[in-house]
């Protein structure tokens, strides 16, 4: 039976939508479910359920990392070694073989931190990398680095291809997965520094790599994974989500606002929107792997609900039934080899 970590202090509603979603993962996949955090605060949720013929028990974590915590004070709580609180608890368990992967939609940078400083990284990849799947036209496309690393070297970007493209093919199913490099051009020759000086790394690395993309071939499904830097990564999300929420915002005033055949219109089509909002919902994939750690990791929003716990549980089940920590390391070192 795989066993997940759960974060019962992650959400911004937290300990509610954590436990929730975590009981209804563990009844809905046969998972077992240790959910870590205050005792005091996650106890009268977790009574509150239906355990019966599931496994789920609460391991206690005094303390939390919140979006407070940064810089210094966040990389001591993050390492030190008799940390309480329920990321380095949870990380620890995972760590120690008790515990197959860690899932948290709580503070994305105190989790990387938490991650790197207690896993490690896999011999070889330098750097983790936070993947975000983007709708497109033929299905999904893993953007990484979404945020975990706003400065990369072109080594990084390499390691970022390769991880991607073992992830797509293990976690997605997509055999052979077409690996793309996200710059303001198709041509070779095109983009800044890093992604110049990361082009030749990408073509020599073993992967079926395709060249450089841009934006809107990625919405095209050209690519199956799009490596970048951090800093890219996390605009070209948050710019992503900003307008696909803008866009059903406007044809919902629309057809709110409009004459009669307007309002008929609307209330034809309104399946078709509610089916493209899913499409366009994060809570549908649940959370974000975080590749690179020496251990399997999950990071989600902050505003999970229960569906987007229990998504996040799904995606991490299933990556973690694939072995697809063993599977990169096995392709990095492949990669090392001259």
């Amino acid at each position: 039976m795989t066993r997940i970590v759960v974060d019962a202090m992650g959400s911004d509603n937290f300990p509610g939508p954590d436990v929730e979603g975590a009981v209804m993962a563990a009844r809905e996949y046969g998972v077992e479910v240790i959910l870590v955090g205050d005792e005091e605060k996650v106890k009268p949720v977790l009574d509150k359920q239906d355990l019966q013929g599931l496994k789920v028990r609460l391991v206690h974590a005094p303390e939390m990392l919140t979006m407070n915590d940064k810089g210094m004070a966040l990389a001591l709580k993050a390492r030190r070694a008799n940390a309480k609180n329920s990321m380095a608890v949870g990380i620890d368990l995972v760590k120690n073989g008790e515990a197959d992967v860690f899932v948290t939609a709580g503070n994305t940078g105190a989790c990387v931190a938490t991650s790197y400083f207690r896993l490690g990284t896999i011999p070889g990849v330098d750097l983790p990398a936070l993947v975000g799947p983007f709708p497109t036209a033929t299905g999904t496309c893993l953007v990484l680095d979404i945020g975990a690393n706003p400065n990369c070297k072109p080594i990084n970007l390499q390691q970022f291809a390769i991880m991607g493209s073992v992830y797509a093919e293990k976690v997605r199913g997509i055999k052979d997965p077409r690996i793309g490099m996200i710059a303001n051009g198709e041509e070779a020759g095109k983009g800044n520094d890093l992604v110049k000086e990361s082009y030749p790394l990408l073509e020599a690395a073993k992967i079926n790599f395709i060249g450089n993309v841009e934006g809107k071939e990625i919405f095209n499904g050209h690519a199956d994974v799009a490596v970048t830097d951090g800093f890219t990564g996390n605009v070209f999300l948050k710019a992503t989500e900003a307008v696909a929420k803008l866009l059903i915002d406007k044809i919902r005033e629309i057809i709110k606002g409009g004459n009669l055949p307007t309002k008929v219109g609307g209330a034809l089509v309104k399946p078709a929107l509610g089916s493209l909002k899913q499409m366009l919902d994060p809570s549908q994939e649940g959370a974000a792997p975080l590749l690179g750690v020496n251990g399997l990791v999950f990071i989600g929003h902050g505003r999970s609900d229960a569906i987007a716990i229990q998504n996040s549980v799904r995606v991490a089940k299933i990556a973690a039934e694939a072995k697809v920590l063993d599977a990169m390391k096995s392709a990095i070192e492949e990669s090392l080899k001259k």
